[in-house]
């Protein structure tokens, strides 16, 4: 169950995917349940009706109903994606919504928010699935087990522990060359040194960080931001970060391989993120990578990764952009990790959850 069954819309809906069309092509019985679907898609859907404008009453009302149609079906096992209510595997992809606002939003701002019916209707699901129910808890990272086991009481042995998984050749640099160069003659010149900030959501991701941190680096070293945010209202801390000139942003991009290809590195202080996809597509790209602690994808990389310890450490991602001026240091880093990603493949990632729904199944078939 998802709520928008698209590829490249999102981190979780690329996912949702990714998952359902490889458990088709290893000859599982798939149907997606979905408010919205993509006309590609090569596995069974049915469509949920539910609103698409004002996200609480959205979210409630498609709880609602997959619910309802979950109570006229015969299904095996039950994977939710979204904020479900009804499900035998509920996939935590956001992690905790509570942790989520209490990291981007310190302080009385976020606790003012917790007051918006936004929010109140995901902290209702998330207690129910989480405090009330045995469901079984798909995480990305221990970054996020951690917290539900802390915070919400989950115990450790109702947690499918599962890092997300990579298009591998996709990603990779080598047919994305041509494009790449094209792309990189276009926004940049031939002696710059090209940074990467490749994310929706840039305060979350830590854009303002970056910027103070580039505003420190020498002045062939420009930084690309790629994402679905208006640049307006970050124009100003561009000039007042002194970097007016040296950052471009690039848009929503359907071509990211390019993109990774043609920069020289990637940064991502986080805030906060389960399990940044960006980290790992940018590892099969075999780019070096600067993210934060606070990215889950971080646990799964190893030390060629640069895991900062605080996402507002301007000074500390100077420094590690300084390391990585180095073209020796970043081609060792980015071998590396691209042979970290290798490792992440959705056919095994896919592999994993057939054994839990199999063990769901069993369980089930126990009990009764």
């Amino acid at each position: 169950m998802i709520e928008r069954f698209l590829p490249g819309a999102g981190g979780v809906e690329n996912v949702a995917w990714q998952v359902a069309h490889e458990l088709a092509r290893q000859d599982e019985d798939v149907t997606v349940l979905a408010r919205e679907i993509d006309a590609r898609t090569e596995v069974p859907t049915e469509r949920i009706p539910a609103p698409r404008t004002w996200q609480p009453l959205r979210i409630a009302r498609f709880s609602a109903r997959v619910t309802a149609r979950l109570a006229r079906s015969d299904f095996d096992v039950v994977h939710g994606f979204s904020h479900t209510r009804t499900q035998d595997l509920f996939r935590a992809g956001g992690g905790s919504h509570r942790d989520w606002l209490r990291r981007t939003h310190p302080g009385a701002r976020g606790r003012l928010r917790t007051l918006s019916p936004r929010y109140r209707v995901r902290f209702a699901v998330e207690r129910d699935v989480f405090e009330r129910s045995p469901q079984r808890i798909q995480c990305a990272s221990r970054l996020v087990a951690d917290v539900l086991e802390r915070e919400h009481g989950v115990a450790r042995e109702r947690i499918l522990l599962l890092p997300n998984a990579v298009d591998f050749e996709t990603f990779a640099p080598e047919p994305n060359a041509a494009a790449a160069a094209m792309l990189r003659n276009e926004h940049a010149a031939n002696d710059a040194l090209v940074w990467l900030l490749p994310a929706s959501g840039w305060h979350r991701k830590g854009l303002d960080t970056a910027l103070r941190a580039l505003a420190t680096r020498p002045e062939h070293e420009i930084l690309w931001v790629a994402g679905g945010d208006a640049p307006a209202p970050w124009q100003a801390r561009v000039r007042a970060a002194g970097v007016e000139g040296r950052v471009r942003f690039l848009g929503r991009r359907a071509d990211m391989p390019t993109v990774y290809a043609a920069v020289d590195g990637v940064v991502l202080p986080t805030r906060y993120d389960p399990f940044a996809n960006a980290t790992l597509e940018a590892a099969a790209a075999g780019r070096a990578i600067v993210t934060t602690r606070a990215n889950g994808a971080s646990e799964w990389l190893g030390s060629e990764l640069i895991a900062l310890d605080r996402a507002d450490d301007a000074h500390a991602l100077a420094a590690s952009l300084a390391r990585l001026a180095d073209a020796d240091e970043r081609r060792r880093r980015g071998s590396a990790l691209r042979e970290r990603a290798r490792q992440l493949d959705w056919p095994s990632h896919t592999r994993a959850l057939r054994a839990e729904y199999a063990s769901i199944f069993e369980r089930r078939a126990a009990a009764r």
